[in-house]
């Protein structure tokens, strides 16, 4: 099959390279060149303009930071609306804004261009890994022709129904994944400063009913090790996730006192300049104001995860 991918940063770069080991025809094009030579150099074709991507393909993939530059590739005389052919199915995996969505799905529905929002849960490792959750909402008929391709990038891929579904889950995942790494973090340093050493205090949570959550564990990948400028989702793309979590709820008239008090949380990381550093890097917020200093060594922290929470 001739496939279109549109960019290719830390989760579209390997999505890309599973379609050419199964054997597709690729076309690519993505910000920056550069980040395109590995899928070159494995015979994706560098499509020039998303027009020619579109023109060229019978399936086409956006993999984009968020709302403006999907709206920005589609746009103009060399956007991909431009060049989709009728027939043509079309895979948005952003994190997207359900209203642009749908708004986006029943516009191309007019030109005969089936879109379906599949936006993907999992970081570059699972990316690689092909151990993803692809969430997919859009038209039965195109998610089935689509689906054998879907497996190719993640190994579970879930259909849920009509226009902008998926995204809305996405949104409901993350705005809910970063509320409570803000709770650990407040918990936490109140454990701290109350006295408990912080290896003790993890080990211990780990062994209570919390322990379960993976987002536990997770505090071992860059809040206790204070290691958090090599990004497995930078802060930015965090922050924009809860903001469009929170506009969904104010169009929808649903109160989020607690997302709105987790988006002032990472407002106040970013405005310190760590956008580009991971999106964890929010907790540190209360470290500082607790007056911490909380840092644990990968491996004191590595043989604590070798015992199962109960």
């Amino acid at each position: 099959m001739k496939i279109g991918f549109a960019g290719l940063g830390a989760m579209g770069g390997p999505m890309a390279g599973h379609l050419l080991d199964a054997g597709h025809t690729l076309y690519v094009l993505t910000r920056r060149r550069e980040s395109a030579n590995a899928a070159i150099a494995k015979g994706a074709i560098w499509a020039e303009t998303p027009k020619n991507l579109a023109a060229n393909s019978e399936l086409v993939f956006t993999v984009l930071p968020g709302p403006p530059e999907v709206e920005a590739i589609m746009a103009g005389e060399d956007g991909l609306r431009a060049g989709f052919k009728t027939g043509t199915a079309y895979i948005d995996c952003s994190t997207n804004s359900p209203a642009l969505v749908r708004e986006l799905s029943t516009d191309l529905a007019r030109t005969g261009v089936s879109m379906l929002d599949a936006p993907v849960s999992g970081g570059p490792k699972g990316a690689a890994s092909r151990k993803l959750a692809i969430w997919v909402s859009g038209e039965q008929a195109t998610y089935d022709a689509c689906k054998a391709t879907l497996d190719l990038l993640g190994d579970q891929v879930r259909y849920l129904g009509a226009s902008g579904n998926a995204s809305v889950a996405k949104l409901v995942h993350n705005c809910a994944n970063y509320g409570i790494q803000m709770v650990l973090a407040e918990a936490f340093t109140m454990g701290v400063k109350a006295g408990v050493d912080p290896v003790a205090l993890f080990g211990a949570i780990r062994q209570g009913s919390l322990g379960r959550q993976r987002a536990v564990d997770r505090m071992t990948d860059q809040f206790l090790p204070h290691e958090f400028d090599n990004p497995a989702f930078a802060l930015e793309l965090a922050h924009k996730d809860v903001t469009l979590a929170t506009a969904l709820g104010r169009e929808i008239g649903v109160p989020m006192r607690f997302a709105n008090m987790t988006l002032a949380e990472m407002t106040e990381a970013l405005n310190k300049g760590w956008g580009k550093r991971d999106s964890r890097a929010a907790m540190l917020i209360q470290e500082e104001r607790a007056g911490l200093d909380i840092r644990v060594p990968r491996n004191v922290l590595q043989d604590i995860l070798k015992n199962e929470p109960l």
